[in-house]
C-alpha cells in the first residue's frame, strides 16, 4: 500500500493489517478450540467475538474523526509549532517513542482516574484473552480525554496525520500481545511489551490490578514503577463483572453508575468530583 495514501489516511492502516489479524485469529482458534493446546480463557464464543467487533467498530469512528479534528483546530486556533519536524526515518522513530511515552500516561490516567476508567474498563471487561480482546475498546475515549495525551506531539511539530498514524500504528502491534499462545519472549521482554506483560496487565488477581501499562515498550513500567512479572495464573476481567455481550451496556455500564453516584442528593461538590475522578472503587490505595 501506497505510504503517502496511508499517511493522508491513517484509518486504511488498520484495514492495511486486517488480513493478518484475521490469520492470527484463526491460528490461536485452531490451537485453542480444535487442538485444545489452550486454556478454557482463551476459547472464542461467538456473542462475545461479534460484540468485540461492534465495538471496535464504533470506537475507531469515533477516535479518528476526534482525533483529526481536535489536531486541525488547533493549528487553526493557534497556527504555530515549537519546532518543524520533517519525517524520515529518524524522526518517525522519534515519534514512536514519544507516542508510546504519551501512551503510557494516557493507560496509567485511564486506570487511576475514574473518569477515563468508564472508557476504558471495556477493554478490561472480558473474563477471556485471545486476538479478538484487542478489539474490545470504547467510542467514549474522545469524551474521556484521550485526545489531550497527543495534542503536545501536535505543539512539538509533528504533522497531526503522521500522529494518529503513530498512534493507530501503536494500537495495531498492541493486537499481537493479547494472546495466550505465546508465552516469554527470552531478551525481548527486557525491552518491549510482550504478551507475558500484557497478560498480566489485563489480571484481575490483586497483584496484577494496575500494572504493566506499555503500549510498545516496558521501559516505561519499569521506569515508573508499574511493571509486575507474569507470575500465578491470571484470573481475567474487572471485579466488578458486566454480565453481557451488548455493546452498548458494556460501553456505557460504568457511565450509567458512575454519574448515578455523582448527582446523588445530599453531596457535597468536593465529594461528587471525587466519585467523577479519583481513583476508581478499589483502586484509591496505591
Amino acid at each position: 500500500m501506497d505510504v503517502d495514501l496511508l499517511i493522508s489516511h491513517p484509518e486504511m492502516l488498520l484495514l492495511a493489517l486486517a488480513p493478518l489479524f484475521f490469520v492470527c485469529i484463526m491460528l490461536e482458534w485452531f490451537l485453542g478450540i480444535r487442538r485444545r493446546k489452550l486454556p478454557a480463557s482463551a476459547d472464542y464464543r461467538l456473542p462475545e467475538v461479534l460484540c468485540n467487533f461492534s465495538l471496535a467498530g464504533l470506537h475507531q469512528g469515533a477516535d479518528l474523526l476526534t482525533g483529526l479534528l481536535l489536531a486541525k483546530l488547533y493549528l487553526w486556533l493557534f497556527g504555530w509549532k515549537l519546532f518543524e519536524f520533517e519525517m524520515n526515518i529518524l524522526s518517525f522513530i522519534a515519534l514512536m517513542v514519544a507516542q508510546d511515552f504519551c501512551y503510557y500516561w494516557f493507560h496509567r490516567a485511564s486506570h487511576r482516574v475514574r473518569w477515563m476508567w468508564a472508557a476504558h474498563v471495556v477493554h478490561h471487561s472480558s473474563e477471556r484473552m485471545n486476538f479478538t480482546t484487542a478489539f474490545r475498546q470504547s467510542l467514549m475515549y474522545p469524551l474521556a480525554g484521550m485526545w489531550l495525551f497527543w495534542l503536545p506531539l501536535v505543539v512539538l511539530g509533528f504533522d497531526p496525520n503522521w500522529v494518529v498514524f503513530v498512534v493507530l500504528l501503536n494500537l495495531g502491534l498492541q493486537f499481537f500481545v493479547h494472546t495466550q499462545a505465546v508465552g516469554t519472549l527470552g531478551p525481548l521482554e527486557w525491552l518491549f511489551n510482550t504478551p507475558s506483560h500484557h497478560r498480566v496487565h489485563h489480571g484481575r488477581n490483586p497483584q496484577y490490578i494496575d500494572k504493566n501499562y506499555a503500549g510498545i515498550l516496558i521501559i516505561w513500567d519499569k521506569l515508573f514503577g508499574s511493571y509486575e512479572p507474569e507470575g500465578e495464573t491470571v484470573e481475567y476481567g474487572i471485579t466488578k463483572p458486566v454480565h453481557s455481550f451488548n455493546p452498548l451496556k458494556v460501553t456505557f455500564g460504568e457511565w450509567r453508575d458512575m454519574l448515578s453516584e455523582a448527582s446523588a442528593r445530599g453531596l457535597s461538590v468536593g465529594q461528587r468530583l471525587r466519585l467523577l475522578f479519583a481513583p476508581p472503587a478499589g483502586k484509591d490505595n496505591d
